[in-house]
């Protein structure tokens, strides 16, 4: 395979890897990106969990492999990366804008000019006053709502054995649930807004964790998801149609959801 075949994608859009956290999937998006190829790859952000490595995390080898296959896709397919810093990787601010050679540069935000179109993209923690609060519900498919459940059986048969009435954690839970839900289509339409006052057809973001594709109020709203719990790409064919793509058998979100529904329902009856 030379430059004469086509690649795979006219864009990939990749965003929230946090390499250097626990959570990262490192060898899945790895394996990803020798998969597909592009013109154009996009890492939106939280690329590097500087936060998590200050905090004691560690960088692996196959951390560093994803770098090299993004160095292997520019060689191979002339691609040209545009890496945008986020929230956990916010020590590239004292960098930017820096660029690398003719295919290499970082940026705060950047607007993407395809087939007539203006798409405005940017991590999307500016509006953080509003997410550091919130930024753990929008994580729906946290393993401590499972842990809580398990923990509220125990306490409610302790409660039961002391003569107590029952408590119902799976109402704070729903309230919770509600209140996520509520914030990520806060998080949508306010990032909307921001691409219309960009003069922007579309908006790409990432950030919270859930891939998406939608248009608010004229706007295309994409989001390109994150590869800690979902594992998903936003890529352009070239046609230029976006599409989700998720990485084969791995989705510990809905399988979480899956259990917390049960769960729910169970002490529901």
């Amino acid at each position: 395979m030379g430059h004469h075949s086509q690649p795979t994608y006219k864009t990939i859009v990749i965003s929230d890897l946090h390499l250097g956290s626990k959570g990262a999937k490192a060898a899945e998006v790895n394996e990803f990106l020798r998969a597909h190829s592009c013109h154009q790859l996009i890492l939106n952000g939280d690329i590097i969990d500087g936060w998590q490595l200050k905090k004691g995390g560690s960088w692996k080898k196959k951390h560093t492999a994803f770098f090299r296959c993004v160095l292997k896709m520019m060689d191979k397919w002339d691609t040209e990366v545009i890496y945008l810093r986020g929230n956990h990787d916010d020590f590239l601010e004292q960098v930017l804008p820096l660029k690398i050679g003719k295919q290499f540069s970082i940026r705060q935000d950047y607007m993407l000019k395809s087939f007539g179109k203006k798409y405005f993209i940017t991590h999307g923690d500016i509006f953080d006053s509003i997410t550091s609060q919130m930024k753990w519900l929008a994580y729906l498919g946290d393993i401590g709502y499972t842990f809580l459940l398990w923990l509220n059986k125990w306490y409610n048969q302790y409660r039961s054995w002391q003569g107590k009435p029952y408590y119902s954690l799976s109402q704070v839970i729903k309230q919770k649930v509600k209140a996520a839900v509520n914030f990520i289509s806060d998080f949508e339409e306010k990032l909307a807004e921001l691409a219309k006052a960009k003069g922007a057809d579309g908006i790409i973001c990432g950030h919270i964790h859930k891939a998406e594709i939608k248009m608010i109020d004229g706007i295309a709203y994409m989001n390109s998801g994150d590869w800690v719990e979902s594992l998903t790409a936003l890529v352009e064919t070239h046609q230029g149609e976006w599409q989700i793509i998720e990485f084969p058998h791995y989705n510990l979100k809905a399988e979480l959801n899956e259990i917390l529904g049960e769960a729910i329902a169970v002490e529901a009856e």
